[in-house]
């Protein structure tokens, strides 16, 4: 009985979902039986007066080009005066009165600022990551906006890379969640509830790939490693209903994605199965000049034919379309159909019903920055931390004594929010130094010096402040800083050093070749630990960095990436104990930049080393092949135990189901989380396998001297890979679970499944 009332009601959606199509069709199919030629293709004109611009290009004329019907979606501008002002221009002096989109990069928070994705992604807390879309979309359509420009899910295996920063590691089922948690988060079940964002996920595709972790270079990889590694984030993304995709700079198979139809039509609609629009990256329609295949009317109609719909701001389509249909180089069909999809997008956005939805001038003094949003911001950020070393149990800090409190990020909102942060103020950002106040209450005695620059390098210097002042230059000396940091130190039971990256030494155009900490603050570091006092990190980081001196002399290491509004207040709850960090790492830290690309489910090879010291092997002559701290590390002020795994059968057939267990216990002092990771091998099958793949986690609470039995549950689905024919699917054989606590420090069981 209970199937078939499951059966009736999925009938009963199955039914309104069509009824509602049908409608769509019906208006949108009307709509479009009045509008000229013009008229459909400014639809796929996507244009922005200025505010939010990644590239040389920012669009002319943009008033008048609405009034005559010339423009699609509007972005870079955001608070409802403006978008309403914009909005009624295109619904009130245009013909057919069609409404904008009004879009915008809402990364991580709008103004409530969260910690940088990469940073989130640390958390393995996929429902503090939606809830963290839920504000930020919350906050963007209070201020007039409809279409926010994320999630960012590009796998990424080279931190030089800066906009790893902005993904979510290099592990491809982690970022799958995670990936889907945002969509969840921004789109909230139904894009025309007013506190609801379309979600755009980008950069489809292989855009983390990029060679040299140089920005905007060209990508180059097998069918089977696109399949297996860097296409399911996006994938998952439109599993869970994704309104757009936006395409990527890069070349997939020699063709830039922007005008790639096996990519934006063969695979991301017939084989996906996607129904929503896709939107060119910044120019990227133009760019195409420069990769190298036509003069900009022969990239539009590539683009077009390609599956493109919307032309970010180059105005291609706009400029060449026209010309393109009457030469027979694109047809009215091509047109028709990129247009139909974006008044379908605008109809599922309730605008038509209501072109100023959401728009309200009295919700975002209620809905923006509140405490609650702050309160959330500084939960996640927490989350986010990881701590990567702590001898002695030097942390958490005592709220007593004297903290020698140095570091040119230490007394520094301008960098408390990271990269990407488009309509953050900084200004609204809490400082280390002001967090430690808050927090440590009046039995800490802080000494504050600067003691360094961000950086003394002039170049890195005047490209880091490209978009602002994010690294000032002191009047003393660095000699002088530095000796007045010793003297703090001198005086202190502990220092808390705050260095590391400026804000936009990561992000969009941000490739770093030496990703260590910058010299300058080296020479801090190592001044400090000349002293004798106990130095503990806290890093400020987009990227994994090379640390290996600074694992090797401090006493504690904290990376908190960028935390974002509440960074500082979040640190010192870190700091002092007021929550243990649960962080764990979504990307390898290299000892090396030498060791890059390095990703913990690489391929075997036929020399694999053992650490064993025998030559012939695949190593390294100067250093180890591992790295610095592996896929899924992270301490706590605790410590946990794993049992061996234990397995509910060891032999299985066909669809049987297999249950893998392993008891984990808190066997430190404090209340702790710890995140629980499933991984499976399979050593021998028609393609060579990674050496493990991450299948599952779990993310317990224990107090301590408390035990808990996890279960993962496995089916053949956790067993399936691409194989040379791109089949996706599994083989009979002996597998591998590991489970622990991260892809180095695991239990293994063996088993045998055959189908």
């Amino acid at each position: 009985m209970k199937k078939i009332f499951l059966l009736l009601g999925l009938l009963t959606t199955v039914y309104a979902q069509a009824q509602q199509d049908a409608k769509m069709n019906a208006f949108v199919s009307n709509l479009m039986s009045k509008m000229t030629l013009d008229e459909k293709i400014g639809q796929l004109n996507l244009v922005t007066p200025g505010g939010a611009v990644t590239g040389a290009v920012v669009s002319k004329g943009v008033d008048e080009n609405i009034r005559k019907g010339l423009v699609g979606g509007l972005f870079g501008i955001w608070g409802p005066e403006k978008v309403r002002q914009a909005q009624k221009i295109a619904v009130e002096n245009s013909r057919l009165h069609i409404p904008l989109i009004f879009g915008l990069d809402v990364i991580h928070g709008h103004k409530t600022i969260f910690p940088i994705p990469l940073g989130m992604a640390a958390t393995w807390d996929t429902m503090l990551v939606e809830k963290s879309a839920r504000i930020a979309a919350t906050e963007a359509t209070a201020d007039g906006l409809k279409w926010a420009f994320s999630p960012m899910v590009d796998i990424a295996r080279d931190p030089r890379w800066g906009r790893i920063s902005e993904g979510n590691g290099e592990d491809p089922y982690l970022g799958s969640k995670i990936a889907q948690a945002m969509v969840r988060g921004y789109q909230n079940g139904d894009v025309s509830k007013d506190n609801s964002l379309m979600a755009c996920v980008k950069h489809f595709a292989l855009y983390g790939g990029a060679e040299a972790g140089r920005e905007y270079n060209t990508v180059d990889m097998s069918r089977v490693q696109m399949y297996e590694y860097y296409l399911p984030p996006y994938k998952a993304a439109v599993d869970a209903g994704v309104g757009s995709v936006m395409s990527s700079f890069n070349v997939v198979d020699g063709i830039p994605a922007t005008g790639n139809k096996w990519l934006l039509t063969e695979l991301l609609r017939k084989q996906w199965g996607f129904k929503g629009f896709v939107v060119s990256d910044y120019t990227s329609v133009s760019e195409m000049t420069a990769h190298g295949m036509g003069d900009l009317q022969a990239v539009s109609a590539l683009a077009l034919k390609a599956g493109l719909d919307m032309d970010m701001v180059a105005e291609g389509f706009l400029n060449t379309l026209k010309k393109s249909l009457s030469e027979g180089k694109v047809t009215q069909q091509d047109i028709d159909v990129a247009c139909k999809r974006i008044l379908e997008a605008k109809y599922k956005m309730g605008l038509f019903e209501d072109p100023y939805r959401g728009v309200n001038e009295d919700r975002p003094a209620k809905e923006i920055l509140t405490d609650d949003n702050r309160k959330a911001a500084r939960e996640v950020a927490e989350h986010s931390f990881v701590l990567l070393k702590n001898d002695a149990q030097i942390l958490p800090l005592k709220k007593s004594g004297t903290i020698a409190l140095v570091g040119p990020l230490a007394d520094n909102q301008r960098n408390m929010l990271g990269t990407w942060v488009v309509a953050g103020d900084w200004q609204k950002s809490v400082s280390v130094m002001q967090g430690i106040r808050n927090v440590a209450g009046n039995n800490v005695n802080i000494i504050y010096e600067k003691g360094a620059n961000i950086t003394d390098d002039s170049l890195l210097k005047a490209r880091t402040n490209a978009l602002g002042v994010e690294v000032e230059t002191d009047k003393r000396s660095p000699q002088d800083m530095i000796n007045e940091a010793v003297d703090a130190a001198n005086k202190a039971d502990v220092v808390v050093a705050v260095v590391g990256e400026a804000a936009d030494m990561t992000g969009e155009s941000s490739s770093r070749s030496d990703i260590s900490i910058p010299e300058s603050q080296e020479n801090l570091l190592k001044a400090l630990v000349q002293t004798g006092k106990p130095v503990v990190i806290v890093l400020f980081n987009g990227r994994p960095l090379t640390l290996t001196w600074e694992n090797d002399h401090a006493k504690a290491i904290l990376d908190t990436w960028f935390g974002g509004t509440e960074a500082g207040n979040a640190i010192a709850d870190v700091l002092f104990g007021n929550y243990n960090p649960s962080g764990k790492i979504s990307t390898t830290f290299p000892r090396s930049v030498g060791q890059i690309p390095i990703y913990y489910n690489h391929k075997n090879t036929g020399r694999p080393f053992n650490n064993d010291g025998a030559k012939f092997k695949s190593s390294y002559l100067d250093i180890s092949n591992d790295p610095l701290y592996p896929f899924g590390y992270g301490l706590s002020y605790t410590t946990f135990s794993y049992s061996d795994v234990k397995l509910s059968k060891t032999k299985l057939k066909g669809n049987e189901t297999l249950n893998a267990t392993v008891t984990v216990s808190n066997t430190g002092k404090f209340a702790g989380e710890e995140t629980v990771q499933l991984y499976i091998s399979d050593p021998v099958a028609s393609v060579s396998r990674s050496v493990k793949d991450l299948k599952g986690f779990q993310k317990i609470m224990l107090q301590p001297g408390e035990s808990k039995e996890v279960t993962f549950t496995i089916t053949p689905e956790q067993l399936k890979f691409f194989n040379s024919d791109l089949k996706y699917d599994w083989e009979s054989g002996d597998f591998i679970v590991h489970i622990g606590t991260n892809s180095s420090d695991v239990k293994i069981a063996k088993l045998n499944w055959i189908k």
